[in-house]
């Protein structure tokens, strides 16, 4: 059936203006002023603003991490993300059994994925230790077959590579045009800083940012930055930068020129800061890796935004209980070494970007969309498919009231987490409804949609990898 959205005031990534816009089965038809259609359902979009679904390409749904669970899985993950105006994400895989091949994580992502889902979704693969010349193969094979484009190494944890494994890893993936997503941090440091903690006593949350410093994550950036440039500018893309010292290290490649290369941040770290710790208990929601910063970190991050130094804002949403069922943060209650990493964020990351970046004067609102939708697309192989308002593309809609709040409570989190790191704020705009592919799945806050209507996508080429 016919959807007519009229009287909206549509924001894409170059500019506001006014038209309707119809939508014909699940594409967009027509977008223009005074369109007529009597067949058409109409959704009045007075006073509100209408743009493209968000694209969320950092989560992290039904993570294994060993000890703990993320305790969204791929239904009630999706949910929350559909809640907060998200309709299409790209899930990073966790780590899979030792020296498994690049298929076992892909094909159990499938499991875990399909027929769950309730928006459309894509993985990032991933690249653990050892790296074999098997391993560079099956990383092509798997863009031919299954349309992943992207893998992730990590400079830390377990299965972190070595660097000449990651020198290999980015002139294979230069070669078969796929973009390689980094996790930057320096795993010596940090990992001797933890052990001397450890001894010393000093286990509460509040010693979790002291342990992964900025330079840390700055250092990191600057070595991967050289190594690709080492392997012919090969397509990179820093995930969740969190610092003004690693920011630095962005802006000196992307000022010298270096082809290929992008760099996120995430929602939380420009929106909350290292005092988050303070409290051992409370403190215990906000343990992620990299960590939380300071307010001058946040501030350099969102002017990186308003001048285009930081490409996407993603959410690397891996939430674990608090206090309700398991408890997995509680494993860190008397050590912030044991507690899982991750906390939500899939649902709150637009309403966030638009209150605090757009309302409150930080960017524009095509800015939003440029970090929210049509960046992470055009960096993953979906523009203009996804993250675009233009005829031909998915009709993935979010309608915006711009006069009404969003109060951030229990009653609002929709994914299965205990806790937001945001309770208590009072955004500037409410969604008022959300479309996936020309079907209505959120309206006035409550999930219309159905398990499994997510589609899994088969991505094309990344603008990193021309």
């Amino acid at each position: 059936m016919k959807k007519l959205i009229k009287n909206a005031k549509i924001a894409n990534e170059s500019e506001v203006f006014e038209a309707d816009i119809l939508i014909d089965g699940d594409k967009i038809s027509e977008i223009g002023k005074g369109i007529e259609a009597g067949d058409a359902e109409i959704i009045d979009a007075a006073g509100c603003y209408v743009i493209p679904g968000a694209v969320d390409v950092h989560t992290h749904m039904d993570l294994d991490v060993g000890f703990a669970r993320a305790i969204d899985d791929f239904y009630d993950g999706t949910v929350a993300a559909a809640c907060g105006g998200t309709t299409t994400i790209v899930d990073h895989m966790a780590f899979g059994p030792k020296d498994c091949s690049l298929w076992h994580q892909t094909n159990e992502y499938h499991r875990l994925a399909d027929n769950n889902a309730v928006i459309d979704y894509g993985f990032h693969g991933v690249l653990q230790h050892p790296v074999t010349e098997q391993t560079l193969a099956e990383m092509k094979e798997i863009k031919e077959k299954e349309g992943i484009n992207s893998f992730k190494l990590y400079m830390t944890y377990d299965y972190k590579l070595e660097d000449d494994e990651i020198f290999n890893v980015l002139r294979a993936a230069r070669e078969a045009g796929i973009v390689i997503t980094v996790h930057c941090e320096n795993h010596g440091v940090i990992q001797q800083l933890r052990k001397e903690f450890a001894e010393e006593g000093k286990t509460e949350a509040k010693y979790h940012p002291l342990s992964r410093p900025d330079r840390c994550e700055a250092e990191a950036v600057n070595r991967m930055v050289n190594i690709a440039a080492m392997a012919g500018d090969a397509p990179l893309y820093i995930v969740h930068l969190t610092s003004n010292e690693g920011l630095k290290e962005v802006q000196k490649a992307k000022r010298e020129g270096q082809k290929r290369f992008a760099a996120e941040t995430c929602i939380q770290y420009l929106v909350l800061n290292d005092s988050a710790y303070d409290d051992p208990q409370e403190g215990l929601k906000a343990i992620m890796s990299p960590p939380l910063r300071k307010d001058a970190d946040r501030e350099a991050l969102w002017q990186a935004l308003k001048d285009g130094d930081v490409d996407t804002v993603a959410t690397d949403h891996c939430p674990f209980h608090f206090k309700e069922g398991k408890a997995e943060k509680q494993y860190g209650k008397d050590d912030f070494t044991k507690c899982p990493n991750g906390a939500p964020g899939v649902q709150e990351r637009l309403m966030l970007l638009f209150s605090e970046g757009f309302m409150k004067g930080r960017l524009t609102l095509p800015q939003v969309v440029k970090y929210a939708s049509s960046n992470p697309s055009r960096m993953f192989g979906l523009f203009p498919q996804k993250g675009s308002l233009e005829p031909g593309a998915d009709a993935d809609l979010v309608i915006i009231d711009p006069n009404k709040k969003t109060e951030i409570n229990r009653e609002y989190i929709k994914g299965a987490s205990d806790y937001s790191c945001y309770e208590g704020m009072t955004l500037e705009g409410r969604i008022e409804k959300v479309l996936q592919r020309g079907n209505v799945i959120v309206s006035d806050g409550e999930f219309k949609g159905s398990r499994g209507d997510g589609q899994y996508l088969k991505r094309g080429e990344s603008c990193l990898s021309k």
